[in-house]
């Protein structure tokens, strides 16, 4: 079933021109990972539009492996943050994005779900507008917004194991609602033999008790629904939690079905441990950034080679960030594309909707560890905003990779790529000097030209990124520099660095053992300099911690505590103040002495 869906998109492929034939390949690794082929349940969330789909999304969520790590720079508000411009939002959610507004989610955002010890792969998904479904494929709904959220809902539809519907049921069967039920029911006739699916209703927004009263038409609405074929409809409420223990046992049973079929053990909590646990088969965190409308959506889509995130020309299109799995070349990849950021004084001030965009963003350069810029090359050099983010990046300690996108449109004939790259090297040099010979790939990713060079050059800075040094390699290079150029005295004493050692990488830290408490701010640039030049730590900032030290740490020690009994040296105070009150005398070398009877 597998390669039947993949050999379907081989003229799709082939039709896009510049599209390379790796696309294709890198499409059939990823759906061999995510479709139904694994033990894990794919559980998908469809409805009509606001009917609280991405609010159930979140509440199912593994918080665990889904998790936002909280860093230094969320405590407070730092100065990159500023730069950027966005505000704090007053709910502030690492899910999906939730507002009261009708059509906020667009793309489909997969997760890890969990619901006691059972594990499955969740994705949420746009609301199904009833009109557009006929339209999505035909040539009207081809290139517009509309019809690629449907697309995208109908592919998870169609890799799921488990739908479940959601609808408002103070609302009632809608024609959206309608519509969605008969595409369904389609969906399932026409399925394959091997395709379980099993589709499931939920009746949302019914807190409390008070819809069950004889006079309220909730109960008309469910009998309505009933009829659609899917059984009766479940009423829960996503926002208060009402209703989550069906929805769990439903999920645990169609599970349980899953891991009979493959004959697999009947919990996957142990292997999700292993999982996640294993550091080893943790995928690089790759993050897609830049302004609006400069192809990073597009970029996914080239890299994928499939239709994965929606693209267009419509600046602000993108909103959740989208995490999707990926092999490269066997090597595991977390690709996340985000949304565009403008500055502050061009959003209004009451488009929460952008603020949460801007802030999911944020996290998912955060918990990067690469992190890819996309320009524009249109406008020929580095606007603002876009240090902005860069030095956002570098105060976070993420590795930065530089994407010069639209090289297509470039009219001057003798302005090759090979000049805009490095003409935006230069750019950031001058505005920040730890960020020399940041690599710049120039491409153009709607017709795939040089796309094929952007994942050699992001693995290449993850590993000068996470790379460790040798203290005799630092210590060696330490003193060479101290003979070419040794540190300006101070207050008429010499400066001596005597010397370093890595405390850790992710960023690359390091600590300067001095005899004073801090160096010269030129003098730290040029070690920071020397040290890039001479072990290539480019495109991210290599920070380089003095911390006084007026001792020899490998001279030798003496232990002052040692020989002294259970208890340590606390516990030996205590014995000689207890021995010296009943004999008047202190112990030595644990005899008693005796009081004198003169």
């Amino acid at each position: 079933m597998i390669l039947n869906q993949c050999k379907s998109k081989i003229g799709i492929l082939a039709s896009k021109n510049g599209v390379w034939m790796h696309g294709f390949f890198n499409y059939c690794q990823r759906r061999t990972i995510s479709s139904n082929a694994n033990a894990d349940l794919v559980v998908s969330i469809l409805g009509p539009p606001n009917a609280g789909k991405s609010t159930l999304f979140n509440r199912l969520m593994c918080k665990e492996s889904n998790r936002a790590y909280r860093l230094g720079s969320d405590k407070k508000k730092t100065r990159s943050n500023a730069r950027i411009g966005y505000r704090s939002p007053s709910k502030r959610s690492g899910g999906a994005i939730v507002t009261p507004v009708a059509g906020t989610t667009r793309d489909r955002r997969e997760c890890i779900g969990r619901v006691g010890g059972t594990t499955f792969r969740l994705v949420d998904t746009a609301g199904v507008d009833g009109e557009k479904i006929d339209h999505a494929f035909g040539k009207q709904g081809k290139h517009s917004m509309d019809g690629a959220m449907i697309r995208q809902t109908m592919e998870a539809a169609k890799q799921s194991d488990l739908v479940l519907l959601m609808f408002d049921a103070r609302l009632g069967v809608t024609s959206d609602l309608a519509e969605t039920v008969r595409w369904l029911r389609k969906l399932s006739n026409a399925g394959d033999q091997q395709q379980h699916r099993e589709i499931v209703i939920l009746a949302n927004k019914l807190e409390g008790d008070r819809w069950a009263s004889m006079d309220s038409n909730v109960l008309d609405n469910l009998a309505e629904v009933s009829r659609a074929g899917f059984g009766e409809a479940i009423p829960i409420s996503a926002e208060h939690g009402e209703g989550m223990v069906d929805v769990a046992e439903i999920i645990d049973k169609y599970t349980l079905e899953k891991r009979q079929r493959f004959g697999l053990p009947l919990t996957n909590e142990e292997t999700y441990k292993k999982n996640t646990d294993d550091d080893n088969e943790k995928p690089l965190q790759l993050a897609i950034l830049g302004r609006q409308n400069v192809g990073k959506s597009t970029l996914v889509n080239s890299l994928l080679g499939e239709e994965r995130v929606i693209a267009g020309d419509t600046p602000g299109l993108t909103r959740d960030s989208i995490k999707v799995p990926w092999l490269w070349k066997e090597r595991p990849v977390q690709i996340v594309d985000t949304a565009g950021i403008r500055r502050g004084l061009q959003r209004e001030r009451s488009d929460e909707i952008e603020d949460l965009a801007v802030l999911d963003a944020m996290r998912a350069m955060k918990l990067a560890d690469v992190a890819v810029l996309v320009l524009d090359a249109q406008a020929q050099y580095i606007q603002r905003q876009e240090l902005a983010i860069a030095d956002s990046v570098v105060r976070e300690g993420r590795a930065l990779v530089v994407a010069a996108n639209k090289m297509d449109l470039v009219v001057d004939d003798e302005y090759t790529k090979h000049d805009f790259a490095k003409a935006v090297q230069e750019q950031i040099e001058v505005r920040f000097p730890m960020l020399r010979k940041t690599p710049v790939v120039a491409m153009s990713s709607l017709l795939g030209h040089n796309v094929k060079k952007l994942m050699p050059t992001v693995f290449e800075a993850r590993d000068r990124w996470a790379r460790v040094m040798p203290t005799g390699v630092l210590n060696r290079w330490l003193q060479d520099v101290m003979e070419e150029h040794s540190p300006p005295s101070q207050a008429g004493r010499a400066t001596k660095i005597k010397y370093i050692i890595q405390t850790k990488g992710r960023p690359p830290t390091f600590l300067l053992f001095c005899n004073v408490s801090e160096l010269p701010v030129n003098y730290l640039r040029y070690l920071t300099r020397h040290f890039q030049d001479s072990f290539n730590f480019f495109g991210m900032e290599v920070r380089l911690v003095v911390k006084k030290s007026d001792k020899n740490p490998f001279g030798n020690k003496s232990n002052k505590k040692s020989f002294v009994g259970i208890g340590g040296w606390k516990g030996r105070q205590k014995r000689m103040i207890a021995q010296l009150k009943k004999t008047g005398m202190p112990t030595k070398k644990g005899k008693r002495g005796k009081r004198s009877k003169s």
